[in-house]
């Protein structure tokens, strides 16, 4: 498999490893298409891309392709909340319902924004079914969080919102930044740094977005079975509703108007290089103050994960580092905070060793947390550091 792009002689290794996910079909998910971007104190070292972008393998990876990064959207999304509280517009520990009136319904109004921002408020999922529509419709989404009941007293626990972290963050941002949730988000965040990076994808853009699949050889690890297990065999399961609720979650990924829409939780599109960026411009703080940021560091939320069945750690936002679990480190430094997305794309940076690290890919594995193959990755990159 030829390998494009640019790498630093000192991280060599590493560029032999990102070759090696496309020459071993019997380890592992066979990747059909990736990219992957390092940079170290501010300097990319690497910079690589390889494989096929489309459905039928005919297409060859291009510099420029993006693709849905799935739940990598939502580090993008806390951090223009934490800048709203950088402005004194949001306040952390004041109620939700301060700034969404209807949302005190149904016993959520001492619900304050941190608790949404860390997964504890108790809103991962909707109890009702909701029509397929209602997955493209934002004023019925947020309609529907807002009389929802919470699955646990608020604060008690915590349970990861793989959805309505969009709708819940994005409506707050949406109502005091007065823009749309993806365009207030990307334009506090990637425009700054002249990240190519989309929550709404433009129709202009579509040709070079990679058609996502998933990958086959591998049936994950014990994290991942327990899932599926339980959404396949429990339809009215917090897990299932969470992730199948609407209809079509899971299965839109490739359609136009998945693309097209604004979901500030799942459908940001980009590439490993907008991801890397991203973080470096944390670390560098031209994103966020280095005390809020901080904020956003420090452990609001740890244990079993009401919704993921795993065990998890969340700052405001972030996903932090598990050092102790195999399937939930990012493989370079306990100090290490990101955010990964479903199947194997992942963003996040080690501010021990300043490094800011991205991995994207177009062929989906079963993890649940962290993909063994990013892991490699950043795991060979700390080896040449």
């Amino acid at each position: 498999m030829q390998t494009r792009g640019y790498f630093d002689l000192a991280f060599e290794t590493v560029k032999d490893r990102f070759c090696a996910l496309f020459d071993e079909p019997g380890r592992g998910v066979h990747t059909r298409g990736a990219a992957l971007c390092v940079q170290v104190d501010g300097e990319t070292v690497l910079d690589l891309w390889a494989g096929t972008a489309d459905k039928d393998a005919q297409s060859a990876w291009q510099t420029d392709t993006v693709l849905n990064l799935f739940s990598c959207t939502k580090a993008f999304t806390a951090v223009a909340a934490m800048q709203l509280v950088q402005e004194g517009k949001l306040e952390l520990d004041r109620p939700v319902q301060h700034y969404w009136p209807e949302f005190a319904a149904a016993g959520k109004g001492a619900i304050t924004v941190r608790q949404l921002l860390c997964h504890q408020a108790g809103l991962p999922a909707l109890h009702a079914p909701l029509p397929a529509n209602a997955l493209y419709e934002w004023d019925t989404m947020t309609a529907a969080l807002a009389a929802e009941t919470p699955w646990w007293v608020p604060g008690e626990t915590h349970g990861y919102s793989p959805m309505t972290y969009g709708w819940l963050i994005g409506e707050l941002i949406r109502r005091i930044d007065g823009r749309s949730p993806g365009e207030a988000i990307v334009s506090r965040t990637a425009k700054p740094l002249d990240l190519d990076f989309y929550i709404g994808l433009p129709e202009s853009e579509e040709y070079r977005v990679a058609h996502i699949a998933r990958g086959k050889g591998d049936m994950g690890d014990a994290a991942a079975q327990r899932l599926l297990k339980a959404t396949m065999t429990d339809p009215q399961a917090l897990s299932t509703r969470a992730f199948a609720n609407p209809p079509g979650i899971l299965t839109s990924t490739n359609k136009p108007e998945w693309r097209r829409f604004e979901q500030p939780a799942a459908n940001g599109h980009g590439n490993a290089r907008s991801l890397a960026g991203f973080y470096t411009g944390l670390l560098n703080g031209r994103l966020l103050d280095q005390g809020l940021l901080q904020q956003m560091l420090k452990e609001h939320s740890r244990g079993d994960d009401r919704t993921l069945m795993t065990s998890t750690r969340f700052g405001l936002g972030f996903m932090l580092d598990q050092p102790e679990h195999v399937n939930a480190t990012y493989g370079l430094g306990a100090q290490a905070f990101g955010h990964p997305g479903a199947g194997g794309s992942i963003g996040f940076a080690d501010p021990e060793r300043k490094v800011a690290f991205g991995f994207a890919t177009n062929t989906l594995g079963p993890y649940i947390l962290m993909d063994p193959r990013a892991q490699q990755l950043a795991e060979a990159v700390g080896q040449c550091l």
